[in-house]
């Protein structure tokens, strides 16, 4: 496929939305399949709903996906501005292009008068449309029932007007269509007749989606447009404006929905708050209202597992393997492998993904990343003086590593390594109830003193040794396991919990194991 062109183009309206992240991930991997240029274009059209720093979070959450524009502001911009607001005059241009044309026209009416014309349909039991139906007939004021010498006097004086597309002509009939064929959905089809006729110009000299969208597309050239199944109803119009500009109209691809875990209607923030899992890439704070929105990169999720997850929503390679990198996804991407059912949400999935993605990781990049929680945790334990001075281990990255290597396997995000090891770097400061009322038993105290005994008499306290010393002392006094092991990690650990009891216990070495056992001797 040559000269392969796309764009993602967000409105910096708030937090970019997983959904919308998904669309530049499908975007991307079209283009890097097809050796194209993966564009972002900042649609700042609706001037009102604009927040600050919605732009910088826009680009912060594709450069966390690893996803980054080829052309965007700033970079390569062969077809600039890529902001909207900053090519107005092209809009402006190519409206006025329309009004001599014939397919667009000035419409002067007040909010009230349309008030007053949507009353009245529904008294009658109708729906007002804006279009050939009444445009014409004299309640409505615009362009084609009033003079050229009426319309400038009005655009003189400062009249508000918009421009509104002359989407059907009486004279053509009806039951006439306008369509084109979606690469995922096959051939789709409007009836003109039925349509309005959509703002394209609006009162403040800002162009609506509609007409920006298409000029911007035009002239950066755009090959493919991906976007998501919520715009499919603007198929007609769009292609309507490609017809009346005489422009080449690029290939359409409209995604499915990405849809709430539960029930009907599209994933939204709201389901995410009251399910508890995040629906946005990054973390955004909202200057406006102080609101705090969670994010997948500080809930602990990686980035390339959150990719990962993303590409399956709505695609699927048509194998069994569900674990891509990045390269493999943009190898293995076609469009033909999209659904046009939504794609459902799956919380339990992220995680696993995540769990997937956190295995494969090396043990020494976890350790990285793992440091500074076990900084925080010893600062809080070194506040009440429970960290345990000759294990702290706080720089010691071999060590960490070394915990990482054993506990792993159990976690699923980076954070919950505390819950998992926090034995390794400190002394238990109490025991599980249940378990202590189970395990640890009258005749306990003194099998553990014994074992003290073996374990003080060992001079190669490695795991394997210990184990086969303790086992042969067990054997020797014909002691079941379960007098001593369960008790033995009690001791270490503070619960029934854990990785191998002798890794632990190599681990910790041979003193703090020793001075655990008679801590618990002392509190059971």
């Amino acid at each position: 496929m040559s000269n392969v062109r796309v764009r993602f183009a967000p409105s910096p309206t708030g937090p970019l939305h997983i959904g919308g992240v998904r669309t530049a991930l499908f975007n991307y991997l079209f283009a890097k399949k097809n050796n194209g240029t993966f564009i972002l274009r900042i649609e700042d059209t609706d001037q009102n709903r604009q927040v600050a720093n919605a732009e910088k979070y826009i680009f912060d959450a594709l450069s966390w996906c690893g996803i980054p524009p080829d052309e965007t502001i700033g970079k390569n911009e062969k077809f600039g501005p890529y902001r909207q607001s900053e090519r107005k005059h092209l809009y402006k241009k190519y409206a006025n292009e329309l009004i001599n044309s014939g397919n667009a026209y000035y419409a002067f009416d007040t909010s009230d008068a349309l008030d007053h014309e949507r009353k009245s349909h529904e008294e009658k039991g109708k729906t007002f449309i804006y279009n050939w139906h009444n445009r014409e007939k004299g309640r409505l004021t615009n362009s084609l029932v009033l003079s050229k010498e009426e319309v400038q006097t009005r655009i003189d004086k400062g009249d508000k007007y918009v421009v509104r597309f002359k989407m059907h002509n009486p004279e053509d009939g009806e039951n006439i269509t306008i369509g084109t064929t979606d690469l995922i959905r096959g051939y789709v089809s409007f009836k003109k007749d039925i349509l309005d006729d959509k703002i394209l110009f609006k009162s403040d000299g800002m162009p609506t989606y509609h007409l920006a969208n298409i000029v911007d597309d035009h002239f950066m050239e755009i090959s493919h447009v991906i976007r998501g199944e919520e715009w499919l109803p603007s198929i007609p119009l769009h292609i309507a404006l490609y017809n009346a500009f005489g422009w080449k109209a690029p290939e359409f691809v409209h995604l499915p929905l990405i849809l709430k875990p539960t029930g009907k209607g599209k994933l939204s923030k709201r389901d995410g708050d009251k399910l508890g899992f995040p629906v946005f890439p990054l973390s955004y704070a909202n200057n406006q209202t102080q609101e705090i929105s969670r994010g997948f990169k500080e809930d602990g999720y990686f980035s390339e597992s959150v990719v990962n997850f993303l590409a399956f929503l709505g695609w699927n390679p048509g194998t069994e393997q569900e674990i891509f990198s990045l390269d493999e996804l943009v190898k293995d991407f076609d469009l033909s492998r999209v659904n046009k059912a939504g794609a459902r949400f799956d919380p339990a999935k992220t995680k696993w993904y995540n769990q997937q993605y956190l295995q494969l990781k090396p043990n020494e990049e976890l350790a990285t990343l793992y440091l500074p929680i076990l900084a925080d945790k010893m600062t809080q334990s070194n506040s009440t003086n429970k960290i345990t001075p000759s294990i702290s281990h706080l720089s010691d990255k071999n060590y960490v590593t070394k915990v990482v290597t054993l506990i792993k396997e159990r976690a699923t995000f980076v954070s919950d390594f505390w819950s998992l090891s926090h034995f390794f770097f400190q002394a238990p400061t109490s025991y599980d109830a249940k378990a202590s009322k189970k395990q640890w038993k009258e005749e306990t105290p003194g099998l553990i003193n014994s074992l003290i005994d073996v374990l003080t008499s060992m001079d190669d306290y490695t795991s394997k040794s210990i184990e086969n010393v303790v086992k042969a002392w067990l054997t020797e006094k014909e002691l079941g396991f379960g007098k001593v092991m369960p008790p033995f990690r009690l001791a270490l650990v503070g619960a029934m919990s854990g990785p191998h009891l002798f890794d632990i216990a190599e681990m910790i070495g041979k003193e703090e194991t020793i001075n655990r056992l008679e801590k618990a001797i002392k509190t059971l």
